[in-house]
């Protein structure tokens, strides 16, 4: 049977997160809906991450096994006839038969977006955590050097789905300011081999501490020191939040 990796876009603000669930309505859920009306079976796919309520993605990867015999390119066409307008399959490939878009990923990026303004945001209400008080983003960007590498990351890990083993490598925090033509937006994009849950939300709201003003730069190693979720900052709203892309060893370099 044919396996294929498909890579998803989807405006997460009305859906109740990535996983299906009973009465809700989810990703998963529209993907494999759409799935069966096309090739009239019932699959379950697995996902790269499990994203929650609100948030966003430009590249989720997800992996399915079919015993269908439509081509790649039917199947993303007929998919996306099928599927609701706030979420969209980019691309449909072939893949190995032991293909596994959770267990296969190296790394992921997000990307968090902050509209920093008095004024509050409208066309990306749902996009963007409106903070109504400018931020240093030079200082947020020193903050986030400090947690790069390997690290005990327990304090940015929010209760509710609990690892035995909090140790994960951040490979780089960039945190910029502007560009087409938002002066008051703020981005931080995350890169790392794995997340916690919450942790990259967990992550912006003690960057934003650090950006308001109300903690030095320093104050983030006591943090990451701590291992405890009440030395960091708060947990920054779903909106702002969005998967960029996951990375595979099979990925061509860029």
């Amino acid at each position: 049977m044919p396996t294929y990796k498909l890579t998803l876009a989807y405006d997460g603000t009305e859906f109740s997160g990535w996983q299906a669930q009973p009465g809700r309505r989810t990703v998963q859920g529209a993907l494999q809906d759409a799935w069966r009306e096309i090739t009239g079976e019932t699959v379950r796919v697995t996902a790269t991450s499990r994203t929650d309520a609100g948030v966003h993605a430009l590249g989720q990867v997800v992996g399915v096994t079919t015993e269908s015999n439509l081509p790649a390119e039917r199947l993303l066409g007929g998919i996306n006839a099928k599927l609701p307008d706030d979420v969209v399959v980019r691309a449909v490939e072939p893949v190995d038969d032991d293909f596994h878009a959770t267990h296969d990923a190296l790394g992921k990026r997000y990307r968090y977006r902050i509209h920093s303004s008095r004024l509050r945001p409208l066309l990306d209400r749902h996009m963007v955590w409106h903070l109504p008080q400018p931020l240093d983003a030079g200082a947020m960007q020193r903050a986030g050097r400090l947690l790069e590498g390997k690290h005990d990351f327990a304090s940015f890990q929010s209760t509710g789905s609990p690892r035995d083993c909090t140790v994960r490598t951040i490979t780089s925090i960039e945190v910029g300011q502007g560009g087409a033509g938002q002066p008051d937006l703020i981005w931080i994009d995350v890169s790392g081999d794995g997340f916690l849950y919450n942790m990259v939300r967990n992550i912006v709201g003690t960057l934003v501490d650090v950006g308001a003003g109300r903690r030095p730069v320093e104050w983030i190693s006591e943090v990451l020191d701590a291992c405890d979720r009440t030395a960091a900052g708060q947990t920054a709203p779903a909106q702002g939040l969005m998967l960029m892309e996951v990375k595979f060893s099979s990925d061509s370099p860029a």
